[in-house]
């Protein structure tokens, strides 16, 4: 069985048809069959609709909906419509709203008009997905269901007192007590030292820089919270309709949102990408995070939302040229999406999104767009054997959320240029140029099966980690500033972690100077001028000699290990001799003499494959 009931790849997005008459629900489910959509997004915003006045439900319109498109063959990834409160829940309980760090309590008129841990709001939501689970759990056009929408994109913290409040029970659940609290935090600097919690309030709007520690732990916290609101729902989808799987869309590689822990609270990862057609270079930071929608749970997953052509919150929107819809829809496929589908079906005629483009855009059937539609529904109706087909790789990117939020805490680091998304893109560049598929793996992560392990940035590492990284008996990447503080942003007391082998720094200079590998930065991923560099305290471990891949020593299991020194500046041509000189399953990997902008990808069911060559330059096409 697939991701859903569904065979085949899902093509389809998000229908709106409350934002219509009803007459043209009978032109969209016939226009639907006719470009091949198997799948539409429902009730994501009907909050609203569904609920008018507290408990008073009118379902009606949407039964209609859910009959015609199951009529015409078009099964429902059903919203629980809770991504947005409705207008009388937030003016009978003003304390839903969110507050912002400033104190400033921010009012309804937008989405995510809602506090993650306002026990009014999680009630009410509850309420709700029993009420939809229980009225349409049956329906046969139910297919997936779809918590919230896009959590964090506008509301990732709230600083109100029920906040606070949530804030110090986590607080408690995770440091026991409040000397626990104030070792962690190192509160005997500048004079922070607690004695109750309930005197601990949120990193709201302060005199001068907080404390990173209680950042680290408002960040856990954020992430956390909304976790929890994505649960409550869960739980009663699965006591009512444990045979349908549960998804929320993710939004690609986000900041806020530790998506290792949120991918193992849900049946599905899917995904909403947005790849900028002005920047030539978007399909490689766009296949990043495909790649890591697809490691999140070792399976394939939905592309849940794209743009059909130009979208409407950039500063400049600008249209897809011929071909590139086509191309970054079968590039997600490519990269292990079971499902190419977009925000959204019919383009609205008002709203903040009116020029939010659509599979059936303002200029009807009538346009190129809506040709293309009718192209891309055909294309993948003939790549069905596709769905469920996994894609192996030899190379894994480390990728961790709490060295993130420490790394890129405000005021408190050496430098501020060290940007973990830009570190991650910068080595996952030449290995996308050279049609090296990769994985992303958390720390700690199974590293089993990979030749190649890259670990960007590991600023926040422990003996654990640490020994992870020894243990591993194959080429090992480990990038600047590594090792370097504990769990809790402590500095580790013998410099940084020594179980990483001198990856370890004595002196860190943002500026460099004699004796440090300190590179210009240099580069499109890396236009921020010098960066920090590395100090090597054995270099009979990690050489600085003019080969990059200097053996090194033994890792802390005894197995022989290529240990890479590392320059900031020498991603690419780093990674250009590991993928050459690398083990031969890495190397029969590479396509010969790929021309610049063909990018290669694979898919394999047994002895089957099933390739890709998709060309991002200098028109889009496929090869």
């Amino acid at each position: 069985m697939g991701l859903t009931r569904v065979s085949g790849l899902l093509f389809g997005g998000d229908y709106n048809p409350e934002q219509w008459p009803e007459h043209v629900w009978d032109e969209d489910v016939r226009l639907m069959a006719e470009a091949g959509v198997n799948m539409a997004t429902v009730a994501v915003f009907s909050w609203s609709r569904l609920e008018p006045r507290p408990g008073e439900y009118d379902f009606g319109w949407l039964d209609r909906v859910m009959d015609l498109l199951h009529a015409n063959g078009v099964a429902a990834d059903l919203a629980t419509a809770t991504a947005t409160p409705p207008p009388w829940l937030v003016r009978e309980h003003p304390q839903v709203l969110p507050v912002d760090a400033g104190g400033t309590r921010l009012d309804f008129g937008s989405r995510q008009s809602y506090c993650p841990s306002s026990p009014v709001f999680r009630t009410a939501t509850v309420r709700l997905a029993r009420v939809m689970a229980e009225r349409y759990g049956d329906h046969p056009a139910l297919a997936m269901w779809h918590i919230g929408n896009e959590y964090a994109d506008h509301t990732l913290e709230c600083f109100c007192e029920e906040s606070a409040r949530h804030f110090r029970r986590w607080l408690r659940d995770r440091h026991g007590s409040i000397d626990g609290l104030n070792a962690a935090w190192g509160t005997s600097c500048w004079g922070q030292h607690y004695t109750a919690f309930d005197q601990v309030n949120p990193p709201r709007k302060a005199p001068g820089p907080v404390n990173p520690a209680q950042l680290l732990d408002w960040r856990r916290f954020c992430s956390d919270a909304l976790l929890e609101c994505f649960e409550l729902e869960k739980a009663v989808l699965r006591e009512v309709t444990p045979e349908i799987p549960v998804t929320t869309n993710f939004m690609s590689i986000l900041h806020g949102l530790d998506y290792w822990k949120w991918a193992e609270a849900e049946d599905v990862v899917s995904d909403d990408a947005y790849p900028d057609p002005a920047d030539p270079a978007s399909h490689v930071s766009v296949a990043l995070s495909y790649d890591l929608m697809r490691s999140l749970r070792r399976q394939p997953w939905i592309l849940l939302e794209q743009a059909a052509s130009a979208v409407s919150w950039r500063e400049v929107n600008v249209p897809k040229p011929p071909g590139m819809m086509r191309l970054h829809s079968l590039q997600a496929v490519a990269h292990g999406a079971d499902g190419a589908m977009f925000f959204q079906w019919r383009q609205a005629k008002y709203g903040p999104e009116k020029f939010h483009s659509a599979l059936l855009p303002h200029g009807g059937t009538a346009s190129r767009g809506w040709r293309d539609t009718l192209a891309l529904g055909a294309d993948l109706k003939r790549l069905a054997e596709v769905a469920g087909t996994p894609t192996t790789a030899h190379v894994a990117l480390v990728l961790g959320w709490d060295g993130w939020w420490g790394l890129e805490a405000p005021e408190s680091m050496p430098s501020n240029r060290l940007r973990l998304k830009e570190l991650l893109q910068a080595w996952y560049g030449p290995l996308h140029a050279a049609g090296v598929a990769v994985d992303l793996v958390p720390p700690l992560g199974d590293l089993s099966g990979y030749r190649v392990v890259i670990a960007p940035n590991l600023y926040m590492c422990t003996a654990e980690q640490a020994a992870w990284l020894g243990a591993f008996p194959g080429h090992l990447v480990v990038g600047p500033f590594s090792g370097v503080v504990d769990p809790d942003d402590q500095v580790h007391e013998v410099g940084p972690e020594a179980g990483l082998d001198a990856w370890a720094s004595d002196a860190l200079d943002p500026r460099g100077h004699p004796g440090a590998v300190v590179g210009h930065v240099e580069g499109p991923s890396w236009e921020v001028g010098r960066i920090l560099g590395i100090r090597h305290r054995d270099p009979a471990v990690l050489t600085a000699g003019p080969d990059p891949l200097a053996e090194g020593g033994r890792g802390r299991s005894g197995a022989r290990t290529r240990h890479h020194p590392v320059r900031p500046h020498l991603p690419e041509q780093l990674l250009r001799q590991v993928v050459r000189r690398g083990p031969p399953e890495l190397v029969q990997e590479v396509p010969v003499d790929l021309p610049g902008g063909l990018v290669d990808r694979r898919r394999r069911r047994h002895e089957s494959a099933f390739p890709a060559q998709l060309l991002h330059r200098p028109r889009p096409r496929l090869a």
